[in-house]
C-alpha cells in the first residue's frame, strides 16, 4: 500500500497547486478546511510554502530556489525587503530580532513568518526580480547546488551551461513534479569539490578519459549519496564517464529512472540512498542505458578527488576548504570576497546593505555557497581596500575566527517539528563562548562544527569536525535539551562521516566538552595536523575521554523548553528523547 502522502499527491501536485495556494489566499488561511490541512500543506512544499508548526499556526516558511547559489543584480534586494516588510513573527527573537533571511546548506534563501494571505503580493515581487520558490521542498528535485563560483574561476569543465539546463528543462518539467521523496543534484566544474556531490541523490564530478588517444575531459557520475536517521551514505560511482553534451541525458535519465522505480511506501526508506543500495549500480546502469539513454555511455575515466580540499580536512595551505576570504577569480583585475555569516542568519537591513555594497564595488551579483555563506563576485582590485574597509565587513567578516568560519546550524526547535532542541540562537552564544575561552593554535583556521536539531540532519553534523545533533536528557530528574557529540566527519577524497564519541550531553555541559576535547587537541596534534587528522590517528578510547562534558559559566537558556519561551507554541507534550529510535525528515 503507497503511504497517504502519495495519495494526497495524486489527487493534487507540481504546478497545479499554486492556483490552490491563491485561492486560499485570497479567502484567508482559515479557509483551508481543518480536516485536509495534512494534504494541502504536503502540496504547497512543492511551491517552497511549509506550514511552520504547532503552535504557530497560520504562519509559513517560504524556501527561494537558485540553481548554484547565483543571485543576479538586484536579486538579494528584493529578497531582503520582503523579509523586511512580510517575515516579522508575532514577536522578536531574542538573538536575531525580527525580520531576516536564512542562507540554507543547499546554497538558496528561507524566509519565516510569512502569512498566507500575503503569498500572492510576495510572489509578485520576488518573481518581478526572476527569483521563485517553485520546486523548492516536497517531493521533488530541490535547488540543484553545484561550483558557487563557475564562471568566475577556472573550472578544469564548465559546469554552467549543464546547471542551466537542469534548472530549466528538468526541473521546470512538470511531469517529473512528483518524486517518490525529495531529490538533490549537485554539479562541480572545478577540483575543490565544493558542490559536495558525495552528498547528493546524482552527482556530476570533472574528470578526464582517454578516448581514440585524446584527452576528453567531462564528469564521473555518483549516485545515492546523503544524511540523516544515522543512516549516511557516501554516493557511489556509477562508473559512467560523460562528455558534457551527453550529461544533461544521463542526469535526467537517472531522474526518470528513480521517478518510475522508486519505492512509494516506506518513506523512510524511499529516498534514493536506499533505491542505488537495493539496485546496485551495475543495475541501474545497465537499466539506464537499455530504457532511459540514447547513447553509449562510457565507463568511468580518471577522477580529481585526491584533489578535493572543500571541506575535507586538509590543511589549510593545500587549498580552498570554504569560499571565505579574497580571491583572484579569472577575470584579470577582478577579485571575489567570501562573506562569513555565522549560522546563516542575515538581518533584512543588513541584507540589503549587502546588495548595495554588490552594485557599488562589484557587479551587483552574488554567489551563495554550501556554507550558508554570500559572496561579492566582480569586485575590481582598485576597489577591494575600500570595500574591506565597510562597516559591514566587521560583522560578517572575510577574516573570522576559526569557530565562526565553520560553524553551521539548521532551523532546530524555533520552527520544525521534528527537531529536538533549538539550534540557531544556542550556536551564537556558543560561538561568543568559545572565541572567549577556547585558544587554538597559531595553525588551524578552522573547527569545522555543524548543528542539526535532530536525527535528520539537515546541518550536516555528520560531516563536521565536530558534529553535534539535538537530543533529550535527564539531569537533576528533568528532562533538558542535549546535544550527541560525534567528531571526524567531513568529505574529499575520502568521505567519512562523525563517529560519536558522547551522547546526551546537556546543552548546559556541553561547551565545556568541546572546550575539553579541543585542549587535547592542542596538546597532542602534530605539527601541522589538521583537526580530522587528529582524530583519525587518536583512539576512539582516548577521544572519549578527552570529549568530557563539564559544566561551565556558559549560559544555556531554554535548558528544559525546548520549544522556547519567546516564541507562542500551542499547550502539549514536550519532546522525548530518541532512544535508539530513527527520525526521519520529511521536509
Amino acid at each position: 500500500m503507497v503511504h497517504k502522502k502519495e495519495d494526497y499527491k495524486e489527487g493534487c501536485y507540481g504546478d497545479e497547486v499554486r492556483q490552490h495556494i491563491l485561492e486560499f489566499a485570497e479567502k484567508g488561511f482559515e479557509s483551508i478546511p481543518e480536516d485536509e490541512r495534512d494534504e494541502w500543506f504536503t502540496r504547497f512544499k512543492f511551491w517552497g510554502l511549509f506550514h511552520q508548526r504547532s503552535g504557530q499556526e497560520s504562519y509559513f516558511m517560504m524556501r527561494l530556489t537558485n540553481a548554484s547559489g547565483i543571485l543576479k543584480p538586484g536579486q538579494l534586494r528584493t529578497i531582503a525587503e520582503v523579509a523586511r516588510d512580510y517575515a516579522t513573527g508575532p514577536v522578536e527573537n531574542p538573538e536575531f530580532g525580527n525580520g531576516w533571511i536564512d542562507l540554507t546548506t543547499r546554497q538558496s534563501i528561507q524566509l519565516h513568518w510569512l502569512e498566507l494571505e500575503d503569498v500572492p503580493a510576495i510572489w509578485e515581487k520576488l518573481e518581478s526580480a526572476g527569483v521563485s520558490s517553485r520546486s523548492a521542498g516536497g517531493d521533488t528535485m530541490r535547488n540543484i547546488s553545484g561550483s558557487a563560483l563557475h564562471g568566475k574561476v577556472e573550472e578544469y569543465v564548465e559546469s554552467g551551461p549543464l546547471l542551466e539546463r537542469f534548472q530549466e528543462e528538468l526541473r521546470g518539467d512538470d511531469a517529473l513534479a512528483n518524486m517518490p521523496r525529495k531529490f538533490n543534484i549537485s554539479v562541480t566544474g572545478t577540483k575543490s569539490g565544493c558542490a559536495q556531490d558525495s552528498l547528493n541523490d546524482i552527482g556530476f564530478e570533472p574528470a578526464r578519459k582517454e578516448i581514440d588517444g585524446e584527452t576528453v575531459k567531462g564528469f564521473n557520475v555518483r549516485i545515492g549519496g546523503g544524511l540523516g536517521g544515522r543512516q549516511p551514505r557516501a554516493a557511489t560511482p556509477l562508473d559512467v564517464f560523460v562528455r558534457p553534451e551527453n550529461a544533461y541525458e544521463v542526469g535526467r535519465g537517472f531522474v526518470e529512472l528513480y521517478h518510475d522505480y522508486g519505492g512509494r511506501t516506506n518513506r523512510s526508506k524511499n529516498r534514493a540512498r536506499f533505491f542505488a543500495e537495493d539496485w546496485g549500480m551495475a543495475k541501474i546502469r545497465e537499466t539506464l542505458q537499455e530504457e532511459y539513454v540514447d547513447f553509449e555511455m562510457l565507463r568511468a575515466g580518471e577522477d580529481f578527488r585526491e584533489e578535493y580540499t572543500y571541506n575535507a580536512g586538509k590543511p589549510t595551505d593545500a587549498g580552498k576548504h570554504d569560499h571565505v576570504g579574497v580571491h583572484d577569480q579569472k577575470q584579470e583585475g577582478l577579485k571575489y570576497v567570501g562573506l562569513n555569516v555565522p549560522i546563516g542568519r542575515l538581518p533584512a537591513e543588513d541584507a540589503i546593505e549587502l546588495a548595495d555594497l554588490a552594485d557599488e564595488y562589484g557587479s551587483g551579483e552574488l554567489r551563495l555557497t554550501r556554507r550558508q555563506n554570500p559572496v561579492v563576485v566582480d569586485v575590481h582590485e582598485d576597489d577591494l581596500e575600500d570595500l574591506l574597509a565597510e562597516p559591514l565587513l566587521e560583522d560578517y567578516q572575510p577574516e573570522p575566527s576559526p569557530f565562526e568560519r565553520g560553524a553551521m546550524a539548521c532551523t532546530g526547535t524555533e520552527f520544525c517539528s521534528i527537531a529536538l532542541t533549538e539550534t540557531k540562537g544556542r550556536m551564537a552564544r556558543m560561538l561568543r563562548w568559545l572565541n572567549a575561552n577556547v585558544e587554538l593554535p597559531e595553525d588551524v583556521g578552522k573547527i569545522k562544527m555543524h548543528y542539526s536539531g535532530c536525527t535528520a540532519d539537515c546541518g550536516q553534523a555528520m560531516t563536521a569536525d565536530i558534529g553535534l545533533q539535538g537530543m533529550r536528557a535527564r539531569k537533576n530528574d528533568e528532562m533538558v535539551e542535549a546535544f550527541d557529540i560525534g567528531v571526524g566527519g567531513g568529505v574529499g577524497e575520502n568521505p567519512a562521516f562523525v563517529e560519536w564519541v558522547q551522547q546526551r550531553v546537556p546543552a548546559d555541559e556541553a561547551p565545556g566538552a568541546i572546550k575539553n576535547l579541543l585542549g587535547a587537541f592542542a596538546a597532542h596534534r602534530e605539527e601541522g595536523q589538521t583537526f580530522r587528522q587528529w582524530v583519525e590517528s587518536t583512539g576512539t578510547e582516548a577521544l572519549i575521554e578527552f570529549c568530557e562534558p563539564e559544566e561551565t559559566d556558559f549560559e544555556a537558556p531554554y535548558m528544559t523548553d525546548a520549544k522556547q519561551s519567546w516564541y507562542p507554541f500551542a499547550e502539549g507534550e514536550k519532546p522525548t528523547a530518541t532512544g535508539g529510535e530513527t527520525v526521519v525528515s520529511d521536509d
